[in-house]
Parts: C-alpha cells; structure tokens; sequence
C-alpha cells in the first residue's frame, strides 16, 4: 500500500441515549462490556486473515457510543491488541472520545500510558438548559473540569465538540458556549449542526417543525467560523477548526481517500477499491467471532465513476479543496473532460474558485455546500 491506514473502533456502550442521537448505541451491564472487549480483541487478532495488506497505521479512534464507558484494563486490552497485530508510526495520532464528568485523571494518565494522546469531549453547549434537553448526562462544570484534569494529566491535544441548532438556542446563548469553550483554548473544535436523525426522539418530535429557523443556523454557522478564526483555528474542513499542526489527521483520511480498518459492531472498512460494513447484531457478531469468520461483510465495489464522485464530493469538504493535478494522476484523464460542466458552472455562479491546479469552495459555497455535493454526485 502507498501510504499508513487509519483504525476506527466502535465502542457501542452509553451510559444514557441522548435525544438526537441514531448511532449504534445502547446501555449495557459489565458482563456484556466484557465479552464484547473479547471480541474486539479477537476480531483485532485474526484481521490479518481478511485485511492481511494493511499493516502499517498511523492514525487510530477510539468512538463510539461513549468509550469511556469501559474500564482502564478493557482499554488496554484493546490497544495491546492493535499494539500486537499492526506496527503503529511512531507520532501515530491516537483519540478516544470521552463524556465529560466519566473519567478522572487517573483514567487519562493510564489513557497516556497506552499510547492514547488526544482526547475528544462531546461538550456541544456550556447551556445547561440545552445539554438538559439534548439528553447530555453532564453539566458544562462537568465539561470543564474535565478539560482541566486531561491537561493536568498532560494530555497537548484535545478536541471539542460543538452543536449548533439545539431546539431553544439563541445566537445569543451559543455566542456564550463559544466564548466560554474559547476559554479553555482546545487544540481542535468540531462544530456541527444538529440534524434530526428519524427513529430519535427529536424525529417524533422536531420532524415537521425544524427547532431552529434555517437563517438563523447559517448565522450560527458564520460567527463559529469568524470567532474562531479571530482566537486563532483555522477551518481546514466544513465543520472542524484546528490551531496550526492540530488537524485531526484520521478524519482527514476519510475525505481524501485513505484506506482504514474499522473494528467493533457496525464499524466501516475502506481497503483498496471495497468497503466493508461490519455487522450490527450482537449475537451474530459474537458468533461469527467464536467461529474466526470476518464480520466485515463487501458493502460496496468502488469502481472508477464512484472513485472520481468521491474525490470531489468529499476532497471539497476541505477548505484547501482538491488538486486537479492529483485528478489527472488518479485517473488518468482531465478533470474537465469529466466534470467540466459542473466546474464551470459552479465557478460561475460563485460557489467554487480556482487557484493554479486547486479547485476549493468559496465561501459562499461553504454555506450551501451540500448544493454543490449533489453535483459530482
């Protein structure tokens, strides 16, 4: 392969669902933490069988669900796993995402000791009415001690994760979670809009009557990126900020085109021109473990047509954009011979600029990005 991999493990484990929240998570006693941290670890073990040309990892996340949910010794059991069947890079940037106010600082310097050097917090407001109503399990005081404790504990690198369009948020109130986050000086921001996912219980509630009028969580959307930009990040992708050198790298092998290994219940897998989807039942994916069968069913075959889609609806979600130069390379063709008409439209009507080789969002078309998407699409 021509470059490291990344790693993604799914811990599907939360101590509560929130109420927007669609993802493969639940509550779960010790005992079913225990056997699904076996499984991991031996679905971690035997991955040289189904994915043997990845060996090399420079980037790793821990997400999920909550990891921190599980204890320091099933946490080391998984890293000593990843430890055993790759050779991690030496730098290898290494997150968990932890709920503020479920580990102390005991917990982040084992957390250091395995390796484990960034951390992400799923703040999403300093409101307390907000996170109440969100379905967060803690309080910003929460949040912010446990910003300080990670420091103490010695960790340089932490993210926080911001929402935006929270049902009742003003651009009053969020312009005082971004005043008191900014406070803390995190290393990296997430800054997302709250989208009602079906099957949570804002869908039934939210599904016909948008919490937030869409103008005024563009306006939201605006000063995160003026605010920030002030206090130092730089947006290098749609919704995540970083001061210099602090871009989170494992994400960004999603939007370029990286290939990466997931582990755990309904992790994905990009491994040459497949990915893969792991199973989402519990009890088929412990079967399947006992009996050292992949868990990873071929989702899809990316042929060339999905290649070069992908290349520009995902390469523009950074701000630096997509190289032209790298198109030609990739694909041997002109990126105009494909998509000539789409460019030039786009161009024209403001939402895409070209600089040399480079083909990158303008402004204007970071507000309405998802419009430009549907192009390459």
């Amino acid at each position: 392969m021509n470059r490291p991999a990344g790693i993604y493990v799914h811990i599907p484990f939360c101590v509560r669902k929130c109420n927007y929240c669609d993802f493969l998570s639940w509550r779960a006693g010790e005992k079913e933490r225990e056997e699904y941290v076996r499984g991991l670890v031996r679905e971690i073990g035997h991955s040289d069988h189904w994915f043997p040309e990845i060996d090399q990892v420079d980037s790793i996340f821990i997400g999920g669900g909550t990891p921190s949910t599980l204890s320091t010794d099933q946490l080391y059991l998984i890293c000593e796993a990843l430890d055993r069947r790759f050779s991690i890079r030496e730098g290898c940037e290494f997150t968990i995402e932890c709920n503020p106010g479920a580990v102390d600082r005991h917990a982040f310097e084992a957390c250091l000791n395995m390796g484990i050097n960034r951390i992400s917090f799923g703040v999403q407001s300093a409101e307390e009415t907000e996170l109440r109503l969100l379905g967060r399990i803690h309080t910003y005081e929460d949040a912010e001690r446990s910003f300080q404790e990670a420091r103490e504990a010695g960790f340089q690198n932490i993210n926080i994760d911001l929402m935006s369009g929270i049902p009742g948020q003003t651009i009053e109130s969020y312009g005082r979670t971004l005043d008191r986050i900014l406070h803390l000086e995190p290393e990296h921001i997430s800054a997302y809009s709250l989208i009602i996912e079906e099957g949570t219980p804002f869908y039934d509630r939210y599904r016909d009557d948008p919490p937030v009028e869409e103008e005024t969580d563009r306006q939201m959307y605006r000063t995160t990126g003026l605010r920030l930009s002030e206090c130092g990040y730089e947006r290098y992708e749609i919704s995540n900020y970083a001061k210099k050198g602090f871009a989170c790298r494992h994400n960004l092998k999603y939007w370029s085109g990286g290939e990466y290994i997931g582990f755990g219940l309904g992790a994905s897998s990009r491994v040459g021109n497949i990915r893969y989807r792991n199973l989402e039942d519990p009890a088929e994916y412990a079967t399947r473990i006992q009996q050292e069968k992949t868990v990873a069913d071929p989702e899809e075959i990316l042929d060339r047509e999905t290649l070069m889609s992908e290349f520009f609806f995902l390469g523009l979600r950074r701000t630096k954009g997509v190289s032209l130069t790298e198109f030609q390379r990739l694909f041997k063709i002109n990126a105009f011979e494909v998509y000539g008409q789409q460019i030039r439209k786009l161009v024209e009507y403001g939402l895409l600029k070209q600089q040399g080789t480079w083909l990158f969002l303008t402004e204007y078309g970071l507000d309405v990005s998802n419009m430009v998407f549907c192009e390459f699409v």
